[in-house]
C-alpha cells in the first residue's frame, strides 16, 4: 500500500509539474496505452526475427567476413577483384548493421571472378553482298562464383553459386574509355543479387 501511495504521488507530481490536471489522468493513460501496446509488439516481433534492416537485410549476424576476391579470368584488368572485394564490402555496411570484420565472422563470403567477356552482339548489315555485316554494340560480361557461409543458419549456406551481368556500348567506342563505367553498372546489379541471395533471403 505504501508503494502504491508512492507512486501515485509521484504521478500527480510528475502531472502537475506538466500542467495536467490530476483528474484527467486516466484519460491520459487510456491515450498512451495504445502507443505502449504497439511499441511493445514491435519489440516482440524484432527480437523473434533477428536483426532487420528496411533495405531488406534480415539476419540475426552481427558480423560478416568477406575474402579477397580472385581473378581466375584473362582479359580483366588487375585491380578488378580488389575493387569488386571493396564494393562488396561497403555495400553490406551501407545496406544492413553487419559489421565487416577481417576474420571469423559469423556470415564468411569468398569467391571467384570467372569472367570477363567482351563479344560483339546485335549485327548491321552492311548492304553489300561482298562485305561482312557488322556489328552495332559490344557487350561486356562479367561472371562471379560465389561460396557462402551462415554460421547461426546453415540451410542458408551454398556453393559455387555464379553472379552474372552484363553492359552493352557501340561497337564505335574504345574499350579502355568506357571500360570503368561498364564495370561499375554490372557491379552494382550483382552486389544487389548477392545481397539478396545471402541476408535478404530472397
Amino acid at each position: 500500500m505504501k508503494n502504491s501511495f508512492i507512486k501515485v504521488s509521484s504521478f500527480e507530481l510528475l502531472a502537475s509539474s506538466c500542467g495536467i490536471s490530476t483528474d484527467n489522468r486516466e484519460s491520459m493513460v487510456y491515450r498512451i496505452l495504445p502507443t505502449l501496446l504497439f511499441l511493445f509488439v514491435c519489440l516482440i516481433f524484432f527480437n523473434s526475427c533477428g536483426v532487420y534492416s528496411f533495405s531488406g537485410a534480415s539476419t540475426a549476424a552481427k558480423s560478416i567476413t568477406v575474402e579477397q576476391f580472385f581473378n581466375n579470368t584473362d582479359l580483366a584488368p588487375a585491380s578488378l577483384a580488389p575493387n569488386f572485394t571493396n564494393k562488396l564490402k561497403d555495400y553490406y555496411q551501407r545496406n544492413s548493421s553487419l559489421k565487416v570484420v577481417p576474420d571469423n565472422g559469423e556470415l564468411q563470403i569468398n569467391g571467384v571472378i570467372t569472367e570477363y567477356r567482351i563479344n560483339p552482339i546485335a549485327p548491321v548489315s552492311s548492304g553489300g553482298s561482298q562485305t561482312i555485316d557488322a556489328a552495332a554494340l559490344t557487350r561486356l560480361t562479367i561472371s562471379v562464383k560465389l561460396n557462402y557461409v551462415d554460421g547461426l543458419e546453415p540451410k542458408n549456406n551454398f556453393k559455387d553459386k555464379t553472379f552474372s551481368f552484363y553492359a552493352d556500348f557501340p561497337n564505335t567506342d574504345i574499350l579502355t574509355n568506357v571500360q570503368e563505367d561498364l564495370e561499375r553498372k554490372i557491379f552494382d546489379q550483382i552486389l544487389i543479387d548477392i545481397f539478396n541471395a545471402t541476408v535478404a533471403n530472397w
